[in-house]
């Protein structure tokens, strides 16, 4: 197994499963740039948060997955051997979520607390006193 962080875009769109237990799954199949080819990672999720991210994107998005990631291979209708990878996604980040992210440190009111400090505190002041 393989910790990984890949980039890439869905093709298709991705689908929510459940299992024989019950909890649901999404399954995804994302096109990655390696090199001078692309390479499709097949992708599922079980966790609540990237699940969600998961379903919120269309073919095309832009999407980063982090997660355990399984080199295989399939042989294709001529017989040749082709590399495959699978990855659980553990973590899920879209443009979406990092413009959300910035909107919402944008519209954060400011801390009284912190501007107290500030005015009466300078940050790079140590509180040591200044020898000449």
């Amino acid at each position: 197994m393989i910790e990984a962080l890949i980039s890439g875009k869905p093709q298709g769109q991705p689908s929510e499963k459940m299992a024989k237990t019950g909890k649901p799954f999404v399954t995804a199949k994302v096109r990655v740039h390696a090199g001078d080819a692309d390479v499709f990672v097949n992708v599922i999720a079980f966790s609540e948060s990237a699940c969600a991210a998961l379903l919120a994107l269309e073919s095309g998005d832009a999407v980063s997955l982090a997660g355990s990631l399984t080199p295989k291979a399939w042989t294709d209708r001529e017989g040749m051997a082709r590399p495959a990878l699978d990855l659980v996604a553990s973590h899920v980040l879209t443009a979406y979520h990092v413009t959300r992210k910035r909107r919402a440190l944008e519209r954060k009111p400011p801390d009284p607390s912190e501007s107290q400090q500030s005015s009466h505190h300078d940050e790079l002041d140590d509180g040591s006193p200044l020898d000449f």
